[in-house]
């Protein structure tokens, strides 16, 4: 175990043939040893190939594939100008910074963490190091459950963008099973590396949409959705006066919009040199913070509670049109990027220690297209199948949410740092603060989870006669 904890050796290029994409090649071709991949070849797929540039992609594009909450916001899912109208604009703003900060210490902790400990590929490994196999385990479960459900969702949003785009030209059913088609094969590209440049233009396409959106509905006269006789004004709130289960319910949507934590242990893994993580980091939370507090204020502060569902349609139909289309590429990437992720954790954990995991046999090709189809038919289908599956994406977030940035990362730093022999008041406030994270987000877990449950009963009495693979129009056309 203490070997784990000492600070990884650097590898000095003596006596080294050639230095390609931040890996030291001998002159068989063969790199220095991975800790998780193994021996990388040169005839293989280069899982070391992402510089900190790419990194920060897709940490974005990981992060604001959950704004999608703001893009897909439909009965019971909340978005946030929906989180502004619950709380209000002034403890909105206040709680989203809180928790950008949280989760800021916590994916720094990831970085952290993955220097100490080279082998340590997904959060699951982590809880394997804390808590032996019951914690890893555990957090397996919660990992793939939450990226894969969340895959589904990405799904859906594409429905969406072609019913929108088509004036509902067919079945949505049918056009779920497309976003499944589209996913499933650009998932299927096999390193992040290669992935890099679809994030760049996923981030950039949904920041351009919501920005399109955002510009719209400050310039228009009214909200398609208020009331169009008489003077309107919109109905902000500065401080808003919730129930509980709204409270918790609207925070709940501010840690799903953070909650991409979980995938930075594979992204890092992929680095080709990961001590320059806390730089993409820094790029990606200061990013992603400004564009949720810009974009969820202006919206809400111009529109009020008339914001549409889904709130791309907030500026009116020929807006929403052409928001989508430029967000399409984004939404497409949310969906490739999530379902990756979850489908190379089991692709890694299958083939570990083998030399499949790195060269292109036959058990290599076959194990990692069963891995992706495998995630992209499981997301198609709940996400077809589930008349409310919107509340379960919800519950997932509430559920396991936190437990992909809150409680894992204040353990981990536990099991860096109890048993330090300086005990200066540094450590001190470590302890409390990673207490506080651990604290905080297990009542989180819990309060959320209640209301989530709260939201699907509402949601199932309202509308729960919703078929499976239903053709109905999703995208808020009239």
């Amino acid at each position: 175990m203490d070997q784990d904890k000492k600070a990884p050796s650097t590898v000095e290029p003596s006596n080294i043939d050639d230095v390609r994409n931040g890996q030291v090649l001998d002159g068989s071709g063969v790199t220095n040893h991975d800790a998780v991949f193994g021996e990388i070849r040169k005839d293989g797929p280069n899982y070391r190939s992402v510089g900190w540039i790419g990194t920060s992609f897709l940490m974005m594009k990981t992060q604001i594939g959950l704004l999608m909450r703001l893009i897909h916001s439909e009965k019971g899912v909340l978005s946030f100008p929906h989180v502004f109208n619950t709380l209000g604009i002034v403890p909105g703003v206040l709680l989203l910074c809180a928790v950008g900060g949280i989760t800021t210490w916590s994916n720094y902790i990831v970085g952290v963490f993955k220097l100490n400990h080279r082998h340590v590929y997904g959060i699951d490994d982590a809880g394997q190091l804390i808590a032996g196999r019951i914690g890893k385990e555990f957090l397996a479960f919660t990992f793939i459950g939450h990226y894969t459900m969340t895959a589904g969702s990405a799904m859906l949003s594409l429905s969406i963008a072609f019913n929108a785009l088509s004036d509902h030209g067919t079945c949505t059913a049918v056009f779920v099973a497309a976003a499944f088609i589209l996913v499933f094969l650009l998932s299927s590209i096999r390193t992040l590396g290669q992935i890099t440049w679809l994030s760049i233009v996923g981030v950039v396409s949904i920041v351009v949409a919501v920005m399109m959106i955002t510009i719209a509905v400050a310039v228009q006269e009214r909200p398609p959705e208020a009331p169009r006789d008489g003077h309107w004004e919109s109905d902000y709130k500065l401080f808003g006066n919730p129930s509980f289960t709204d409270a918790v319910s609207a925070v709940s949507a501010i840690i799903f919009a953070y909650a991409g934590t979980g995938a930075f242990f594979p992204i890092v893994s992929e680095m080709r040199d990961p001590r320059h993580y806390t730089r993409a980091l820094v790029i990606c939370q200061t990013t992603i913070s400004a564009i949720y507090i810009v974009v969820g204020v202006v919206v809400y502060y111009y529109v009020g509670s008339y914001v549409s569902s889904p709130a791309l349609g907030s500026a009116g139909t020929t807006m929403k049109k052409a928001s989508y289309g430029v967000a399409f590429a984004g939404l497409l990437v949310s969906g490739v990027l999530l379902a990756h992720v979850s489908s190379k954790y089991i692709f890694v954990r299958a083939l570990r220690g083998s030399r499949h995991l790195t060269q292109n046999t036959m058990v290599h090709w076959f194990t990692w297209i069963g891995c992706t189809l495998g995630v992209c038919l499981t997301a198609y289908i709940l996400a077809s199948a589930i008349p409310v599956f919107n509340g379960i994406v919800s519950l997932s977030g509430a559920a396991f949410g936190t437990l992909q940035s809150f409680q894992p990362m204040g353990a981990m730093w536990f099991y860096d740092n109890w048993k330090r022999p300086e005990r200066g008041w540094k450590w001190k406030c470590g302890v409390v603060w990673s207490a506080f994270v651990i604290l905080s987000g297990t009542f989180i877990m819990i309060a959320g989870t209640y209301g989530s449950i709260v939201s699907i009963i509402d949601s199932y009495n309202a509308d729960g006669r919703v078929a499976a693979w239903s053709c109905a129009d999703n995208s808020g056309s009239s």
